[in-house]
């Protein structure tokens, strides 16, 4: 007759070897998911002043070339990669600030991909430039059935050409609040929802993605991305890809992971978050991390169960931060609606501790002024959940700091020049859903609230 003792054994040890078979199981395929072999067309990475990545993929393996010149065809140079590979990443250095290049890539023997007007990138303009900026946020954007991602893609290129700037790209920034990859992030799913669908702003504009739940669902993202670790691109350097800053003439960005990093003031991230705000001296402050701090759409950023509690700790942690440091805008993803909030500050808790102060201006035509026209602290923040590029749910949509929440797939496109930030939600049906303006040096505007108290 069996003990009971040795029957409480075996059952560790099989409930052990379930354990572990499981573990076996999931490495496999996290593993198996980051790898893709086929074709990618280029794609820009890491822009500096004087330099820019170009990334690539072959079916079979070789040793890639990148030409670069001033015109098409009429090449300055060439780089070729020191060995044969079917994932290809060529960095150009020593380019000419604020310049634009064409390329091509391909072999010794033959272009692949380029040699044409389609294929040019600009280097950035010098820290601090006074430039006219223009960016598109998509809004988990990876998924790509149903023709949906489509519409939204053509409608925001129709926008772009109706708005053209003569002389300029179509886009300075491309941001992405992240899930670039339905359903589990692998590198396949990449191609097929992203890389393929956006192929034509990828190869002349570098895209900055923060890290989604579904992107995290297999080891792909941060090997098919390049993200700065060294401040290749502005900011000061945060060691890992995870957490960076970038700087576009008067705009600097700060990209958070709210999905796999640290979230507590003691962490490495909100550390180096601290050091690269104060260093900043840009005058436009954009921040963006996928979990929205604010959302009543297809996520409830009230509840502490929802999504592991990151929308909450994002609000109640890093926010007062950003806002002390006077951040402008803030950008996330997740809720698959859009949302847009007052000039808000100052509110950390859940939707029904909102108190009136915390609004800092409620203006009817979303034109919202601040007081000072440099940075300054807790004059106000726009929050904005961009999550409906592609897919769409439901949602209440009842934030009360949310007065322009849509249930439309669309995304935006922003300006920035001299002491506006006027930005545009354009729906699939290439309609303005929505819009709003930051002015900063207002006499009217917002003034500073430092501690956070009721006047």
């Amino acid at each position: 007759m069996i003990s009971f003792r040795r029957l409480g054994r075996w059952l560790i040890i099989l409930v052990l070897g379930l354990l572990v078979a499981y573990g076996m199981s999931r490495f496999v395929v996290m593993a198996w998911g980051g790898i893709y072999h086929g074709a990618r067309a280029p794609y820009l990475q890491l822009p500096g002043t004087t330099a820019m990545s170009i990334r690539w993929q072959t079916p079979s393996a070789e040793r890639g070339v990148v030409y670069f010149g001033l015109s098409p065809g009429q090449w300055l140079g060439s780089i070729e990669e020191p060995r044969a590979s079917e994932e290809h990443e060529v960095r150009l250095s020593g380019l000419k600030p604020a310049t634009r290049y064409y390329y091509a890539v391909g072999t010794t023997q033959h272009i692949e991909y380029g040699g044409n007007t389609e294929y040019v990138f600009e280097t950035l303009p010098p820290v601090g430039t006074p430039l006219a900026v223009r960016g598109l946020i998509l809004g988990d954007p990876g998924y790509a059935t149903g023709g949906a991602q489509a519409r939204v893609r053509d409608a925001a290129q129709q926008w772009l050409q109706q708005h053209a700037r003569p002389g300029r790209a179509d886009l300075d920034l491309l941001l992405i609040t992240g899930d670039l990859a339905y359903q589990s992030g692998s590198n396949p799913q990449f191609q097929e929802n992203f890389f393929q669908p956006y192929a034509a702003w990828l190869r002349n504009v570098p895209a900055w993605p923060t890290y989604g739940n579904h992107d995290a669902r297999r080891w792909a993202f941060y090997t098919i991305f390049s993200l700065p670790t060294r401040a290749e691109s502005g900011g000061v350097a945060s060691g890992s890809e995870h957490y960076y800053s970038l700087d576009v003439g008067p705009v600097h960005v700060v990209v958070l992971d709210s999905e796999d990093t640290d979230l507590r003031k003691s962490g490495r991230m909100y550390r180096w978050l601290e050091q690269d705000l104060q260093a900043t001296q840009q005058p436009w402050l954009i921040a963006m991390f996928h979990h929205p701090p604010y959302t009543k759409g297809s996520h409830d950023s009230d509840r502490w169960r929802d999504s592991w509690g990151r929308m909450v700790d994002m609000r109640q942690t890093f926010l007062p931060l950003l806002e002390q440091q006077g951040v402008d805008l803030v950008l996330s993803g997740h809720s698959h609606l859009y949302e847009r909030s007052y000039l808000l500050d100052c509110h950390y808790g859940t939707s029904d501790t909102l108190k009136p102060f915390m609004i800092r201006s409620k203006n009817p035509q979303s034109i919202y002024h601040k007081r000072s026209a440099t940075r300054a602290p807790h004059q106000g923040t726009v929050y904005a959940v961009v999550g409906s590029s592609a897919k769409l749910d439901d949602g209440a949509l009842n934030h009360p700091v949310m007065p322009g929440s849509r249930h439309e797939r669309g995304a935006v496109l922003f300006d920035v020049e001299g002491n506006s930030l006027r930005a545009h939600f354009i729906n699939e049906h290439n309609v303005i859903s929505d819009a709003f303006t930051i002015v900063k040096g207002m006499a009217d505007g917002a003034t500073s609230n430092n501690d956070c108290r009721a006047p």
